[in-house]
């Protein structure tokens, strides 16, 4: 494959980091602020007037949608083309909602476009495209092992024109927020098939329908993440139309895997911009501080450490463009193997990476002060979204055994 990105890429890349300097980076502070005080007035689940204020720059930019791939609705970019461009955009904590980017509307988006009818597009992917509301993704259970999803015990069941919905979910990223409008829920329709991948189907459930209740929010490391936060949500005999179905009854894994593909390496691509600038704020703090009589920087195990995190930053960066190149020209499905590869290696990078730029701040590093703090927390809980380690390792060494079988 070729790592050379397009002109229209670096174009991208320099209008893209040239927008994050002169807005998004300047408003980090600003956001957290703002955030503060809707916590001070009893209610943070308010969109943030500064995120709202960036997305109307963003679009006036023309740096708006820029993922789906294959789909007349975006920038027209391959995955390839994308991977340097979310790089950028995760360098932020604020950085990928400001371009219409940010998880979980990213897959949901594509979810839709990929296995929606076009009255689901008509109703609700133009809003979601246009930044006009939000949404979210139903499917870890609290009482089942769902990094098992055979395992997801939330019943579907047929009722004339309708499905009737009773379930417990949790973190349904998104459900919190006040723009949160519309929800993929997973489900069981055919508890008994014998199949058991064929027991699920995915549904499009409206925020708003009776019998849905946001129990609580659920905090990561002691982050609300708010106002798009984490939710238990409970549905007790929640009525939805059959045609909310999406692709069909029974296609639920089906669905999963298409989506989750691209979701993954979207979270993976982030990560690394994110490692990078733990990178950066390591380096300068070393650079800056001075420890028994030497700069930290002077110390052999920093310089070892600067070293090792280069090398991981630049060994994962690849994966993710291999996964991406691969995604692009087989498919997701024959590119399964580099997804689950990149799921492990970059959560566990991003971790290993801030976790040593945290050790060269001190003190600070685990204060709210420099980031690392909630960049650590991100990046941990990442080993656990879209599928444990230890799911993805499990699949890696069945694809690799399977020659040998």
């Amino acid at each position: 494959m070729n790592f050379e990105h397009s002109s229209k890429v670096k174009d991208l890349q320099k209008r893209l980091t040239a927008f994050m300097d002169a807005h998004v980076y300047p408003a980090e502070a600003q956001f957290e602020a703002e955030m503060d005080a809707a916590r001070k007035a009893g209610n943070a689940w308010q969109p943030a007037p500064v995120m709202e204020a960036l997305k109307d720059k963003a679009k006036a930019a023309g740096l708006w949608n820029l993922f789906l791939p294959e789909s007349q609705y975006g920038a027209g970019l391959t995955n390839l083309e994308y991977a340097p461009l979310c790089e950028i955009m995760g360098r932020s904590s604020i950085g990928s909602e400001p371009f219409n980017c940010s998880a979980p509307d990213t897959g949901n988006m594509e979810t839709i476009v990929r296995y929606g009818t076009p009255e689901q597009q008509e109703q609700w992917l133009k809003p979601l495209l246009d930044g006009s509301i939000r949404s979210a993704f139903a499917m870890t259970e609290p009482a089942v092992a769902s990094s098992d999803a055979t395992n997801i015990a939330a019943q579907i069941d047929r009722d004339g024109d309708h499905y009737v919905i009773n379930a417990r979910k949790w973190w349904t990223s998104g459900a919190n927020d006040p723009r949160c409008k519309i929800l993929i829920f997973m489900g069981k329709t055919a508890p008994d098939h014998p199949d058991p991948h064929r027991r699920q189907s995915m549904i499009l459930v409206p925020m708003d329908t009776p019998g849905v209740t946001v129990l609580r929010h659920l905090p990561v490391f002691g982050y609300d993440d708010a106002p798009h936060g984490h939710a238990e949500v409970l549905f007790e005999n929640v009525r939805v139309p059959v045609s909310n179905v999406l692709l069909g009854e029974g296609r639920g894994f089906e669905i999963a895997q298409g989506r989750l593909g691209p979701g993954r390496i979207h979270h993976c691509m982030r990560l690394i911009g994110r490692a990078e600038r733990a990178l950066e704020a390591m380096c300068r703090r070393a650079t800056s501080r001075v420890a028994f009589g030497r700069k930290i920087a002077d110390h052999g195990v920093t310089r070892e450490r600067i070293a090792e995190a280069r090398i991981l930053i630049d060994q994962a960066r690849f994966l993710v463009l291999h996964a991406a190149w691969k995604m692009d020209t087989l498919g997701n499905k024959e590119a399964r193997k580099e997804i689950a590869m990149i799921k492990v290696a970059a959560p566990n990078m991003a971790c290993q990476v801030i976790d040593w730029a945290i050790q060269a701040h001190g003190g600070g590093g685990v204060s709210d002060d420099f980031g690392l703090a909630r960049a650590y927390a991100s990046a941990r809980t990442l080993r656990l979204a879209d599928g444990p380690d230890e799911v993805h390792r499990n699949a890696i060494a069945k694809m690799e055994l399977g020659a040998y079988l």
